[in-house]
């Protein structure tokens, strides 16, 4: 396995912020989980424009896979824009 990071996925939520779905992944990668929440509130500006009711952004710990196999962790760091 390679270094890690952190990238921001972004997710459409029905209302409620039940039954979401990954719509989105922000291109940037930040070497901290602390970058990457801070990055958030600007990721969810970027992606309004998506048609959901209530979008999360939430930051995935990556580690550069060393193969096409590895598996990518999840990590409970969010934040929410509800239209």
């Amino acid at each position: 396995m390679g270094p890690g990071y952190f990238v921001i996925a972004i997710l459409g939520c029905a209302d409620g912020g039940s039954q979401c779905t990954p719509v989105a992944t922000v291109p940037a990668h930040f070497a901290s989980e602390e970058q990457c929440i801070a990055a958030t509130p600007d990721a969810l500006l970027d992606t309004s424009n998506l048609d959901y009711p209530t979008l999360i952004a939430r930051c995935r710990s990556m580690t550069a896979p060393a193969s096409a196999s590895d598996q990518q962790e999840l990590k409970p760091s969010e934040a929410t824009l509800r239209s």
